[in-house]
Formats: C-alpha cells, sequence, structure tokens
C-alpha cells in the first residue's frame, strides 16, 4: 500500500512544479519553464508580456469575514467614528498631506511609505460569503474572472512562472478560495509546503545534478539549432552553479522560518514561491481584527492591527534582504469592511466602506478618497481619478470604487487600456495612485 504522507506530497509536488517537475528544472537552471516546454516556440515568442519593466509577483492578504483594516487606516480618523483608544495613533507623511492613522501604521519605515497608497473603495455588499464575488469585483470582471487571476493571467508571460493559476495559502475558510478560467485552485498549507520541499529527501538537496542533466539535454534537443540570438538569450539566462547553491541557501533559509501555518509562515510561504517562480499572485490572509461583532473595548482589533503591522514590517525587510523589493507588490482586498461609529463593543458589516493597502514600487504614498456619513455609518466617497481626492466631484462614483480599484491594479504593471476596460467593465483607472 503507497503511504498516503506519499501520495500528498507527490501531488503537491506535481500540483506546485507540473509534469515531470518542470518547474524544478526552470529553477534549477534559470531557464524560463516555458522555453523548457516548447522550445524555440517559445523562444520566438517576445510579444507577450506588454511591459516587462513593470512586472510584478503579487501577495495578496484577503479575509471572507470582513476585517477592521479600513477602521483605523488614514482618511478614517474624522467626526464621529470610533477607534479604539489604546491603538493610539500616528501621523503619517502621505504624498497627499499629512494624516492620522491607528498608532501600529507608524511602525511603516519612511521608505515603505514612500510607495504605500490607503483606498477607501466600496464593495457594495455585507455578505460574507460572497468574498469570492468581490474578487470577481461583482461580475465586473470578463471572462468573470477573479482580480488574482487578472493579474496572474496578464504576468506570466512576463515574470516566465511555472503557472498562471494563482496560489492560496492560510485560507480560513472556502470563501478564500481561489479559482482561475472558472475552475476552483487547491489550496495550500506553509508547513505542507516546507515539508514537501526543505526535508533531507527533498527536492532541494538535488539541483545542481537537476541543473547538469537539463542543460546536457538541452544540447541535444534544441539549442544547438537555435540563432544566434537565441542561444545569447539561453546563456544569459543559465544559472552557475555558483548562482544556483546561493538561489537553494535562500530558498533553504526561507522555508526553515516556517513552523506552522501563521502569518508569518504564509508570507515566508509566498516569499519562497516567488523566489521559485512557481506563480504571480499569492494569497494570505492577515488578520485586522476579524469578524469582530462582539469585541468589547476592541481588544482582539488592537492586538491584531498591531501584529498585523508588524507581519507587514518584517515581510518588507525579507522582500529588501532578498533583492526582490522592487519585484513585489503587497496588496489587501476584503470581502467588505467593519462600520466606523458607536464601536466600542463590536463592528458591524459595512458594505459602503472597504479599506485596501498596497505597497509597491508602481505606487506613490497616497490616502485615495475618503469617508463620509451614509445613513447610519460611513461608507466610501466618489474618488477624482486624476487627483486621488475624495468627495462629492469624483469622476468615480462609490459603487465603481471597486471595479476602478481592480483597473488600477491592471495599470500598475503596464496593462494597455484596451486591456483593461475589456477584463473590467465598469470603473476607471485611478492614476493619482500611480507612480
Amino acid at each position: 500500500m503507497i503511504n498516503k504522507t506519499v501520495q500528498r506530497r507527490s501531488l503537491l509536488m506535481s500540483t506546485l512544479f507540473g509534469a515531470g517537475y518542470l518547474g524544478l528544472r526552470a529553477l534549477a537552471t534559470g531557464i524560463p519553464a516555458s522555453v523548457l516546454m516548447r522550445g524555440r516556440r517559445a523562444l520566438a515568442d517576445t510579444s507577450a508580456c506588454p511591459n516587462s519593466a513593470k512586472a510584478q509577483f503579487f501577495v495578496m492578504s484577503t479575509c471572507g469575514s470582513g476585517d477592521p483594516i479600513n477602521a483605523n487606516m488614514p482618511g478614517t480618523y474624522v467626526d464621529k467614528a470610533y477607534h479604539p483608544a489604546p491603538l493610539g495613533t500616528a501621523n503619517l507623511m502621505m504624498g497627499n498631506g499629512m494624516f492620522t492613522a491607528g498608532g501600529p501604521w507608524g511602525g511603516l519605515l519612511p521608505e515603505t511609505l514612500k510607495r504605500t497608497a490607503f483606498f477607501h473603495i466600496m464593495t457594495n455588499t455585507p455578505i460574507h460569503p460572497k468574498e469570492q464575488e468581490v474578487l470577481g469585483l461583482l461580475g465586473a470582471s470578463t471572462p468573470n474572472e477573479m482580480l488574482p487571476s487578472l493579474l496572474a493571467r496578464q504576468m506570466q508571460p512576463c515574470l516566465g512562472t511555472l503557472q498562471a493559476q494563482p496560489i492560496a495559502l492560510g485560507a480560513r475558510n472556502p470563501s478564500e478560495g481561489l479559482t482561475y478560467a472558472g475552475q476552483a485552485l487547491p489550496l495550500i498549507n506553509p508547513v505542507a509546503l516546507k515539508t514537501t520541499l526543505a526535508s533531507p529527501a527533498g527536492p532541494l538537496m538535488n539541483l545542481t545534478k537537476l541543473r547538469d542533466d537539463t542543460l546536457a539535454s538541452l544540447d541535444g534537443v534544441y539549442r544547438n539549432s537555435a540563432t544566434k540570438a537565441q542561444r545569447a538569450y539561453l546563456d544569459s539566462v543559465v544559472l552557475s552553479q555558483t548562482q544556483l547553491r546561493g538561489i537553494n541557501d535562500d530558498l533553504l533559509d526561507t522555508l526553515n522560518t516556517i513552523t506552522d501555518n501563521s502569518v508569518d509562515s504564509q508570507l515566508a510561504a509566498a516569499l519562497a514561491l516567488i523566489q521559485m517562480k512557481v506563480t504571480p499572485v499569492v494569497t494570505v490572509h492577515i488578520p485586522f481584527g476579524g469578524d469582530n461583532h462582539h469585541d468589547t473595548d476592541l481588544g482582539d482589533e488592537v492586538a491584531e492591527t498591531t501584529t498585523g503591522v508588524a507581519s507587514l514590517v518584517s515581510f518588507m525587510a525579507s522582500l529588501n534582504s532578498l533583492g526582490l523589493q522592487d519585484q513585489v507588490t503587497f496588496m489587501t482586498l476584503n470581502v467588505f469592511g467593519r462600520t466606523l461609529m458607536n464601536a466600542a463593543q463590536g463592528r458591524g458589516h459595512n458594505g459602503n466602506h472597504q479599506g485596501s493597502i498596497v505597497i509597491g514600487k508602481a505606487f506613490k504614498s497616497m490616502v485615495i478618497g475618503g469617508v463620509a456619513q451614509v445613513e447610519d455609518d460611513f461608507g466610501a466617497q466618489a474618488i477624482d481619478s486624476s487627483s486621488g481626492v475624495g468627495g462629492t466631484g469624483g469622476d468615480i462614483p462609490p459603487a465603481e470604487t471597486l471595479g476602478s480599484f481592480g483597473k488600477t491594479m491592471l495599470a500598475s504593471v503596464g496593462t494597455d487600456s484596451a486591456t483593461i476596460d475589456k477584463n473590467i467593465s465598469i470603473g476607471k483607472v485611478i492614476t493619482a495612485a500611480l507612480a
């Protein structure tokens, strides 16, 4: 009888690296998986990437329970909005002015804040099970694709990742699962990833031999028949054994920080998947207070906002140490935000306001939009696409801010306007947010 643990590891390896573990061969050689798979046809195809200089990996935090990350971000410190005193406050100097925010946000380093944008948007639903619909921009995406999948589809040709499908790490419920082209994708947890890859008998222990065997096979398959330019390209991307050892050491260092399925382990696993060029987009779950209807004195919100920002600070430091700070964008998008008024004993669902944070080289230091009173609470304001200012004169109405957020993410990686409009039917690119 085949050991079930071995079966699970084999399935995970196949999920991550494809048939014949093509992704491992790409990792070991530096040659994109598409070239290993398609040979000269892939070398000849240079038109698939819209703008390689703007290409980015994405790490996206999403929460299907609705999260009060919106309640303490800059732009919500207005009259009648409730903020827990133990959280404290911080004054953030953003590109469009000084803003008050929850104290932990003051922990973002200046170099991080220079590329951080806070978006006040409306998801137009207060219902937990609509998380996947929100990720699908409430039907505004074509062909009804999720935003993580739209980004991944655009980035795969540019980044040369093994797959276009995004990967979900740390999903807490089925609503945080992802789809690609309408198909549900498997959920992977960090411990399983580490156990499969970093064990003494794991694949990372044999990359040098895999490199040499793969390069030897190339000479007999298509390398000698390639053009001079194609051979020069192959020479430019092939890793030396010294380079491979450095990548392997960095990977093992990253994986060895994983001890559980916590937030920090999810972020470490996301880094490992990016280092291995498995996928352009990885989703995680960073709590900032969660479903806090009955969070007396907002103690959980205070604690998780503090730890959530700390995890972000640590993640940015890891990107810098690996030299990935200009190659990875972090973003958040939750099913809805939480109420801002009368919240001392807990916050309710707020379909009119959700806060998204984006950190990456393509973004300016900005607070995009703002809040205004809607019925008995606050909701997102209309946004002026050229200035980012929230208010009644904005050319993006609140109901179109979710679609506009999606369009802005696509624009940040160099997607042309025709493709953006084809994929997302409502809203406008918020040009004010883009560097």
